[in-house]
C-alpha cells in the first residue's frame, strides 16, 4: 500500500486549514534563518583551527614528564 496523490493532498489541505497561510510561511521563514545560522556556525568553527596538531610530539611530552 503506497501514498498516492490523494492522500498527500488531503494531508497538505488538513495542514493549510489548522495552521494557515501566515504561520506556515513565518514556520518556513524562522527554519531557514535557523540553517543558516547552523551553516554560519560551522563555517567559523573551521576557520578557529591555526594549524594541524602534531599528536606524537603531546605524547613525547607526555612521557617525559614521568
Amino acid at each position: 500500500m503506497s501514498i498516492g496523490i490523494w492522500q498527500i493532498a488531503i494531508v497538505v489541505i488538513l495542514v493549510v486549514l489548522l495552521f494557515g497561510r501566515g504561520k506556515i510561511s513565518s514556520l518556513m521563514g524562522d527554519v531557514a534563518k535557523g540553517i543558516k545560522s547552523f551553516k554560519k556556525g560551522m563555517a567559523s568553527d573551521v576557520t578557529d583551527d591555526t594549524g594541524p596538531k602534531n599528536i606524537s610530539d603531546e605524547n613525547k611530552d607526555s612521557e617525559n614528564k614521568d
